[in-house]
């Protein structure tokens, strides 16, 4: 006789358990040569050392499959605990380009050829700048690339943090606690994390620190160790705020910062950060830089003409000051 304790750990019990334990019962049925019990995210297997081997194989594929897509079904059950099922893993060819399924099986993929840059150059390297106008999907594809990493256990943590400054407007006195007035300059972080985790998971990964959306003033004197740590809008970090937070990598740890280098909000005469870094660093090897541009525009299509009209009115006039861009190149 063999005993195995699978753990429970990247989904709910109860998702994959089902309601009332109605798919646990039927897991069992297809089993009845082995004892399962379950407690809460532990899931004992007892019986044939062979059959055990087997089951726990299979058990984990449904928890996988379970945690991409967001639910599972008796029919998917039956596919996957299948003798006859010969495959390995849960992943197909067209799946193979999914960063990461978000709640109800919602996949989320690099679209165009720029983000599907982004996705080759995390790889073998370990910054990414990524920079490029509104609605190109690179904050989008940055946020999917280190979920998908936490999920893949590449890293322990993701680190998001944005430049606290105003886009613009003099929004004045905000009220509440730090985190409530904080919060609005965050917001669209936290919006593509609720697109690629359940709610519930993604508050218990918020609540003991795996996930943490902070404004990059409290990055300041940390060591990201094991982390996968965005920088977004760094157009509007300092050029020591960005210096900053580009020596706060640890081991085993991965960087990608993002930036529109057309909407720039610092004060006059204060220099943008990302300018100077991507002269910099542009030869150092390990870093890598990204350019998108109007073609990788994933938003409404007038975003893709806005981005036009605005690029040719830039290239009219000389920028007047060290805020405004210079000429890009792709």
């Amino acid at each position: 006789m063999s005993e195995q304790i699978i753990q429970i750990d990247q989904v709910s019990p109860l998702d994959i358990y089902g309601p009332n334990d109605l798919y646990l019962e039927h897991i069992k049925s297809l089993f009845p040569k082995l004892k399962l019990i379950a407690r809460g995210n532990f899931l004992k297997v007892t019986g044939e050392k062979e059959e055990v081997d087997f089951f726990v194989r299979r058990f984990e594929l449904i928890m996988v499959h379970c945690e991409r897509f967001g639910k599972i079904t008796d029919s998917i059950i039956n596919q996957i605990l299948s003798p006859d099922n010969d495959r390995d893993t849960p992943i197909s060819k067209a799946e193979a380009d999914v960063l990461v399924y978000g709640p109800g099986g919602h996949s989320v993929r690099a679209i165009t050829a720029n983000q599907k840059a982004m996705v080759s150059s995390i790889s073998a390297n370990d910054m990414v700048f990524a920079i490029g106008p509104a609605g190109t999907g690179k904050t989008y594809t940055a946020v999917a690339l280190a979920v998908r990493a936490l999920k893949n256990r590449e890293v322990k943590r993701i680190i998001l943090t944005r430049p606290a400054v105003e886009a613009g407007e003099n929004l004045g006195f905000l009220p509440g606690d730090m985190k409530e007035k904080l919060d609005p300059y965050l917001q669209p972080l936290y919006d593509a994390l609720r697109d690629m985790l359940p709610t519930q998971k993604l508050l218990g990964y918020l609540e003991d620190g795996t996930i943490e959306v902070a404004p990059l003033a409290f990055m300041r004197g940390r060591t990201l160790d094991q982390a996968f740590a965005i920088l977004d809008e760094a157009q509007n970090a300092t050029r020591s705020q960005l210096k900053m937070f580009l020596t706060r990598m640890g081991k085993s740890a991965k960087f990608i910062i993002t930036g529109d280098i057309t909407q720039i909000d610092l004060p006059a005469r204060q220099p943008s950060g990302l300018l100077q870094a991507r002269e910099v660093l542009k030869d150092i090897e390990g870093i890598d830089f990204i350019y998108l541009d109007e073609r990788d525009v994933v938003r409404h299509k007038l975003v893709t003409r806005i981005i036009q009209a605005y690029k040719k009115e830039q290239e009219r006039i000389k920028p007047e000051s060290n805020n405004e861009p210079q000429s890009q190149s792709s």
